[in-house]
């Protein structure tokens, strides 16, 4: 098997392996460029996604600055929102689902490296896949590790640092990252100002009606007595 081989099977690998090397600095580039375009040129920037990332559905936007590894272990569903500063190292896959909602200075870590320090200091680690599902958003400055899957509509709360699974409809917070109330599934009748979807197009105000123009009959006088 080669070393990038390895690294999809969940087996532990070299990580100086050349063609691995070769990726990440693709990926890299790739990352510098994304983050020099211009800021209002969302058409770029999502042909450069293409370029980068296995799969990204509509309405994808990814504040820069943006880091990953290899690119081509992500998958986006539709409505992904990231805020600045997102970094995916992506040894292992990492799929996002439908509307996930991801805060400022958050990292999804699939890199593990070995306990031992011989194996360490080699260069050798292994790698465990990230799944999030549906309608989740994501607090700032969150840690997700390897081998965590967090479930559809759940919000993780700012600073948390996910090692375990997370199920769905709940909140979740803490280091250890842990569920503290469950939330309910059915969906709400407006969406919650969570500060996350900024860029959306806001909605036109409506139109005030016109104001209605009363009908007002006036009698003609005769100014001067008939005589």
């Amino acid at each position: 098997m080669t070393e990038k081989e390895k690294q999809q099977a969940g087996e532990l690998y070299f990580a100086g392996d050349k063609e691995l090397h070769d990726e990440r600095i693709k990926a890299k580039k790739l990352c510098n460029e994304y983050n020099s375009i211009e800021y209002n040129d969302y058409q770029k920037r999502t042909r450069l996604l293409d370029r980068l990332v296995s799969f990204h559905g509509e309405y994808t936007v990814i504040e820069p600055v943006f880091f990953c590894d290899y690119g081509y272990n992500i998958i986006m569903g539709d409505n992904f929102y990231s805020n600045h500063n997102l970094v995916i190292l992506d040894c292992a896959e990492v799929t996002f689902g439908d509307n996930v909602f991801i805060g400022p200075n958050c990292g999804f870590y699939t890199a593990e490296h070995p306990i031992d320090a011989d194996l360490r200091n080699q260069g050798f680690e292994s790698a465990k896949p990230i799944k999030v599902g549906s309608n989740v958003w994501i607090g700032g400055g969150v840690t997700v590790v390897g081998g965590v899957t967090i479930g559809d509509n759940t919000v993780i709360g700012a600073g948390s640092v996910v090692i375990d699974d997370i199920p769905s409809n709940c909140v979740a917070a803490g280091n250890p990252c842990k569920p503290i109330r469950p939330i309910d599934s059915r969906p709400t009748a407006e969406p919650q100002g969570d500060g996350t979807a900024s860029f959306r197009t806001p909605k036109a105000p409506e139109k005030p009606e016109p104001p209605k123009h009363r009908h007002i009959e006036v009698t003609m006088i005769n100014s001067t007595d008939d005589k």
